[in-house]
């Protein structure tokens, strides 16, 4: 579980601006949730927080009940959390295997395969590919750790609608497979694939509500291997640990 309790960041200028007011929120695991509001809201640093990217003015974050600067920042990236980005950022002269393996020691080929790329693609230099293809292997590099907990800043935020579409399934197979999954976002549509969403505006949370029906996909996506890759990284067949 992940929580944040109480957390204020402001940028530090002439005139400090804040970004984050007193805010506090639980992530339970195995629940998918979108963070939505306009551009300027404080989403972005709040996915930062959790991410151990930055460090707040003021509060606390937490794993498992845990402040994550206690066992280090640089810890909780590597054993609790994954990440994706708007822009991939995938190194751009290597292959889509070797971008993979560099997050961890998951086995690329096969993550390539449950994410919906194709063998004879493998060895293609990332820039060769669309932007729904770059952001499908940085999915799988994602999934390379062993991490439960997954964070995407606006991961579609470059995609066209149905490339759209295609992540956000991933990123519903990949809760329905036990992660924890967190999404950024200014789009509502977006946010309606989600169990929970979390709604932001200048800096403070002003609703949180229970998706009743989130968006089905197309039923085309089935990443069974990814059940086994939870269940795997897990240490358990029954459930998941990990923030």
């Amino acid at each position: 579980m992940l929580e944040v309790k109480n957390v204020s960041y402001a940028y530090k200028t002439k005139k400090d601006k804040t970004i984050l007011n007193n805010v506090s929120a639980t992530f339970e695991e195995g629940i998918f949730y979108t963070i939505v509001g306009p551009s300027g809201a404080g989403k972005t640093t709040l996915l930062s927080l959790l991410a151990g990217l930055d460090t707040a003015v003021k509060g606390t974050v937490l794993c498992n009940g845990e402040d994550i600067t206690k066992k280090g920042l640089n810890y909780h990236r590597k054993h609790n959390i994954s990440l994706v980005f708007q822009n991939y950022n995938l190194i751009d002269y290597l292959t889509m295997v070797e971008n993979v393996k560099l997050g961890g020691s998951g086995n690329a080929e096969k993550l390539l395969e449950e994410v919906g790329i194709g063998k004879e693609y493998w060895q293609r230099n990332v820039l060769q590919l669309s932007g729904g293809q770059q952001q499908r292997v940085a999915i799988a590099r994602a999934l390379a750790s062993d991490a439960h907990v997954l964070l995407a800043d606006e991961p579609t935020g470059n995609l066209d609608t149905a490339a759209s579409i295609e992540i956000m399934e991933i990123f519903s197979e990949l809760h329905k497979a036990g992660a924890t999954v967190i999404v950024v976002t200014h789009e509502e549509n977006i946010a309606a694939f989600t169990d929970r969403i979390i709604h932001f505006s200048d800096g403070q949370i002003i609703k949180d509500e229970i998706n009743e029906n989130p968006t089905k996909g197309s039923g085309k996506v089935h990443m069974k291997g990814l059940y086994r890759h939870f269940q795997k990284t897990a240490g358990t067949e029954s459930g998941v640990v990990g923030c």
